[in-house]
């Protein structure tokens, strides 16, 4: 294998090791190919990936998205980029699970980082970031996979016109700048507190996206999702936050059953999608449900 194709030599090719570094593969990422280096007694993290736009992930946002989290203290630093290649400060920590995330102390230290990514990272924000609306991130799913003959293909015109109902049922929004990608596993705790981790999917958009995604993603119950709406917006919710709330939860588990779909013949990555894809449909079915 050269540098270009093997993950390992990629990560110890980088100028900033000190002396002889050691590296191994970490598991658990589903976009990236990430590497433990191990350099003079310091650890980091290396994410090997290049833009992807068939998810509409561009480096630049995730790098300066990254920093702005670390200068709020929300991530660990970044200590080197190049393309292709980003360097963080490894965390000795714990990956969150969704059972963690439903435990009340560990989803208060969550909804806290949300928050705190809402309203403080953008204040540390240097240069040009992107939207993310899921409706367009859907849309351009549906695209591509029509695009790639995709065993989907039947279901599309369904789930899009399902997708046209909830953007209505939205309506207009809060403009935050958002992570966009709360699963468990990018929550970690370091067992004195919680950070927030993997910027890819950052931008602008509606704070219910990321609310309702730690829902779906974290498997909350109606008094949990009660609460959590309480406690971001410092009041009961309505019925017209409830009606908006759920729309962007069944949106934000559709938008991760069709990014599977995409990563099923996107991917060299070793992950079973097609298991992912229909986990999701099933959340998303369930989130529908309840929306309309």
């Amino acid at each position: 294998m050269s540098e270009r194709t093997d993950p390992l030599a990629r990560a110890l090719s980088l100028p900033i090791w000190q002396g002889p570094a050691s590296a191994m593969r970490l598991g658990g990422g589903i976009t990236n190919l990430n590497v433990l280096v191990t350099d003079c007694g310091r650890r980091a993290v290396v994410r090997i990936g290049d833009d992807i736009p068939v998810h509409q992930i561009m480096r630049f946002n995730e790098l300066a998205a990254s920093r702005a989290a670390h200068a709020v203290g929300i991530s660990p630093a970044v200590l080197y980029h190049e393309p292709g290649a980003l360097v963080i400060d490894f965390l000795d920590s714990r990956t969150m699970t969704a059972a963690d995330l439903c435990d009340p102390g560990h989803l208060a230290q969550a909804l806290d980082l949300v928050r705190r990514t809402h309203h403080e990272l953008p204040r540390a924000l240097r240069g040009p970031a992107l939207t993310f609306w899921v409706f367009q991130v859907l849309r351009d799913y549906a695209a591509t996979l029509a695009e790639g003959g995709s065993r989907h293909l039947p279901a599309l015109s369904g789930l899009l016109a399902e997708a046209e109902t909830l953007e209505r049922a939205v309506g207009r929004i809060e403009m935050v700048f958002g992570h966009n990608d709360l699963l468990p596993g990018n929550f970690l705790h370091d067992g004195a507190r919680m950070w927030l981790i993997d910027w890819d999917y950052a931008g602008w958009g509606s704070p219910l996206f990321d609310l309702g995604g730690l829902a779906a993603n974290a498997g909350l119950d109606a008094a949990q999702e009660a609460w959590v709406l309480e406690t971001y917006y410092g009041q009961p919710p309505d019925a017209d936050l409830w009606r908006r709330y759920r729309a962007m939860k069944a949106a934000a588990a559709l938008r991760e059953a069709m990014w599977s779909m995409v990563q099923e013949s996107h991917s060299d990555l070793d992950f079973d999608y097609p298991a992912y894809t229909a986990q999701y449909l099933d959340t998303y079915r369930t989130a529908l449900a309840g929306a309309l």
